[in-house]
């Protein structure tokens, strides 16, 4: 989540979690990891080609883990700190205002929208062969496509029109009064099955006894801690390469609490210079001592970034294009290749660039590389796997499950 964040600041980084018992604890974590939305998704979503399997067993009705998202995130003194959405399969402004009453604030609707614009559920999406032209590249059957804009945007609208009408029945002015208000629901014996009556929909119902003062949806964001980071002081440095294209070199220390550096600078080169970067070597920074969690992480074509100390785990995570070289303090008296460099998961889902580690690593080095060129003295267990592109070069021992 944080390196997410340093990577575009602008963007909320959402967190999507299966609707099912137990959640609520998982959506207290994603919240104490400064998420800025928490997604429940309910069992019985699923557009497109999923397996049945997919489609019909996986999780519970978003309601169960709404519920106990919100209870629990209430309880633990977070809810106003955090987006809480939900989706699976919502049709009508009643299912909005459900979903408000429970806790919820953002609504998801996907399948309800394709419909509107022609989607007949042939569940061939992957196959190229979508007969209405919703999911095709083929044109003859692009040209049979018929949906219009106006459709979804008349379709909200009467799902609009729906939850201003129940909200006036319910006496809420807007829906943010409603978020959170359970009280105000009651349950409606809809199926008279025998196996409904063992049922005890109660604890959905429940809202926990709290200060009238406690908010019951976000009111505060998140705080990323972005404002003490170390690219900071970097993309002051190198303004003159962001701005005008400039060479820069700089020299700065590092220590182990300085996380992700470098991905802000390497946002506002993207920002600036698209995807192609700055020409290599343009920015070329020397960091002295011991770099935080995912040094160098999603780093662009143009900035060079050398280590002299070590690195924790996720060094050129994401890798996009930069250059990382770490090797031990030169007035270090230990063997280089005979000692660990760097963490775990070094050089996970690079796409291009270079990495260059004078020691060894742990495990998982360059899994899901797909365009990267690394160089290590060894790595631990499970190196490369998953790898569809780039080069590896380890120029010493390898653990097991190596290449998988």
């Amino acid at each position: 989540i944080h390196d997410l964040k340093n990577a575009n600041p602008q963007a909320r980084v959402h967190v999507k979690l299966v609707s099912e018992v137990g959640v609520g604890t998982v959506a207290a974590g994603v919240s104490k990891a400064h998420a800025d939305v928490v997604l429940i998704s309910g069992h019985d979503g699923g557009t497109g080609a999923s397996p049945l399997t997919s489609l019909k067993h996986a999780g519970a009705p978003w309601e169960i883990g709404l519920a106990e998202t919100q209870q629990t995130l209430l309880l633990n003194g977070l809810r106003d700190r955090i987006v809480v959405q939900t989706d699976g399969q919502l049709k009508t402004g009643r299912d909005v205002v459900i979903a408000a009453l429970l806790g919820a604030e953002e609504y998801g609707f996907a399948t309800a929208p394709l419909v509107v614009m022609g989607c007949v559920m042939m569940r061939v999406c992957h196959l190229d062969t979508c007969p209405v032209g919703v999911a095709t590249q083929n044109p003859e059957l692009r040209a049979k496509f018929s949906g219009k804009p106006e459709f979804v945007v008349n379709f909200f609208e009467f799902i609009a029109q729906e939850v201003r009408e129940i909200l006036a029945e319910l006496g809420f002015r807007s829906l943010d009064e409603a978020i959170g208000h359970s009280e105000v629901l009651d349950v409606e014996k809809a199926v008279a099955h025998w196996k409904a009556s063992g049922l005890d929909l109660s604890p959905i119902l429940y809202r926990p006894v709290l200060d009238e003062s406690t908010p019951l949806r976000q009111t505060t964001t998140q705080d990323h801690g972005l404002g003490h980071a170390l690219d900071n002081k970097l993309i002051e440095i190198c303004q003159p390469a962001i701005t005008n294209g400039e060479a820069v070199r700089a020299q700065l220390e590092i220590k182990n609490v300085n996380r992700t550096v470098g991905t802000m600078l390497g946002s506002q080169v993207t920002r600036k210079w698209g995807g192609a970067g700055l020409p290599e070597g343009t920015i070329d920074l020397l960091f002295t001592g011991a770099a935080g969690q995912s040094f160098g992480a999603f780093l662009p074509a143009g900035i060079t970034l050398r280590l002299e100390g070590d690195g924790n785990d996720y060094v050129g995570k994401g890798l996009s294009g930069g250059r990382i070289v770490v090797r031990p303090d030169r007035n270090a008296p230990l063997v280089a290749e005979q000692n660990i460099i760097a963490g775990n998961v070094i050089g996970y889902g690079a796409t291009s660039g270079h990495i260059f580690l004078r020691g060894i690593v742990g495990e998982r080095f360059c899994v899901r590389n797909s365009g990267a060129t690394a160089v290590v003295e060894g790595v631990g267990d499970h190196g490369c796997e998953y790898m569809t592109g780039g080069r590896a070069i380890i120029l010493g021992p390898t653990g097991r499950n190596f290449a998988a």
